[in-house]
């Protein structure tokens, strides 16, 4: 078992920026590639980036590629998702996620949300 814990989020103006974190618990950190998702009310969830167990890849969806920065810290065993530009559709549920294969955004293990709102 892989325990998930977010904590960052909270309101802020668009154009503003928040640092979400996500500190994993439990099996080896670096067993596990990185998710982050969000849900906005009344949509289904949605990827937003990925990054594999050492930090050195990592993709985003297009609605926030050039916003924002996936990264993480395999010393602290935590991933963080750098936020800027926002926008008030960025307003959402983020999810962290862990899985064993970089890439198939089909996670093994969901933290349990924090929200980010974004005001215009």
């Amino acid at each position: 078992q892989v325990q998930l814990v977010e904590s960052g989020g909270g309101l802020v103006q668009a154009g503003g920026s928040l640092r979400l974190s996500c500190a994993a618990s439990g099996r080896t950190f670096t067993n596990y590639a990185m998710d982050w998702f969000r849900q906005a009310p009344g949509k289904e969830r949605e990827f937003v980036a990925a990054i594999n167990w050492s930090g050195a890849r990592t993709y985003y969806a297009d609605s926030v590629k050039g916003r924002f920065t996936i990264s993480r810290d395999n010393a602290k065993n935590t991933v963080y998702l750098q936020m800027n530009s926002l926008k008030v559709e960025d307003t959402a549920v983020y999810y962290c996620a862990a899985e064993t294969v970089y890439g198939r955004r089909s996670p093994d293990y969901w933290g349990q949300g924090t929200q980010v709102t974004v005001s215009s």
